[in-house]
């Protein structure tokens, strides 16, 4: 069985270089993956920015459901956070996010106003888990604009603030896994979207965990991408194999001339296409989790 646990030492290191910077910004801009919106994001975040304003942002939007979505976005709403469905592969969506920084911390604007502080530059804190997608996001909202300063006063040397014009800087932080998983959804979620070290991982359940999501939600995908029938399906698990998930393993091998010697379906590779094909969005529009 896999053990979706993984905290190498450099994510401690990550942690605590948040935790020594978060006096230092006004809000956190929170991404997280719109597949996994809520095994997606650390707990930890949460406690180290519970007297900040905090902006969500669903990234890889494109990739997830549409209507699934629209029901994150309600939901995290109804949190009281302030909440966006992103594609940090476009490039018009960079005004909206700036918008929603500005009303995220507009009462603080306003209590600068009146001590007589104008255009005191927000500064935020960019967080998220691994592979998703922050790199991304700060260059495309940075774009030619940015200026990266280290070394400002009360900054640890080498950390570097990300100058947006004069009314945003923003603080990159490492990719951050918390120490446990207390669901084991969580980490089976986080390795299907790969943000974690396949290496480690056995493929093969993996991908077997994903048919079962697949079966559950969106029945058809399989049949659609890989050609893979009932019949198919039926005759496999009669002949020698004991779960649906790896005769659609086999279904797919075969369809897809993916054999190995001996002229046995290869269900590693057939594993791993089904996962490739996932995260890369040529199963359609496909959310794990719903709220």
């Amino acid at each position: 069985m896999n053990n979706y646990q993984w905290y190498p030492g450099h994510m401690t290191k990550a942690m605590r270089m948040m935790q020594e910077n978060i006096s230092l910004v006004d809000m956190i801009i929170e991404l997280t993956d719109a597949r996994i919106p809520m095994s997606g994001r650390n707990p930890d975040i949460d406690k180290l920015g519970k007297n900040k304003s905090r902006l969500i942002l669903l990234n890889k939007s494109d990739l997830a459901d549409p209507s699934v979505n629209k029901a994150w976005v309600e939901y995290f709403t109804s949190q009281g956070a302030l909440v966006m469905e992103m594609n940090s592969k476009q490039q018009n969506q960079v005004k909206q996010v700036l918008d929603l920084v500005t009303e995220s911390c507009k009462e603080k604007i306003e209590k600068d106003r009146k001590k007589g502080i104008v255009n005191r530059p927000i500064r935020a804190m960019v967080a998220g888990i691994p592979n998703v997608g922050k790199s991304t996001f700060i260059n495309r909202i940075s774009g030619k604009a940015a200026a990266k300063t280290g070394n400002k006063p009360g900054v640890t040397k080498g950390k570097q603030w990300i100058m947006l014009g004069k009314n945003l800087q923003l603080l990159d932080t490492p990719g951050v896994l918390w120490p446990k998983f207390e669901d084991e959804t969580v980490g089976l979620n986080l390795a299907l979207i790969g943000s974690m070290n396949d290496e480690n991982l056995d493929k093969g359940e993996l991908a077997a965990s994903l048919i079962g999501l697949l079966e559950k939600w969106y029945p058809d995908t399989i049949s659609e991408k890989y050609g893979v029938t009932e019949e198919q399906k039926l005759l496999y698990e009669r002949e020698q194999y004991e779960t649906p998930a790896s005769s659609i393993l086999t279904g797919i091998a075969e369809n897809r001339k993916l054999i190995k010697q001996g002229a046995k379906p290869d269900i590693d590779r057939a594993a791993m296409l089904i996962l490739d094909d996932f995260r890369n969005g040529r199963l359609g529009r496909i959310s794990l989790e719903r709220p």
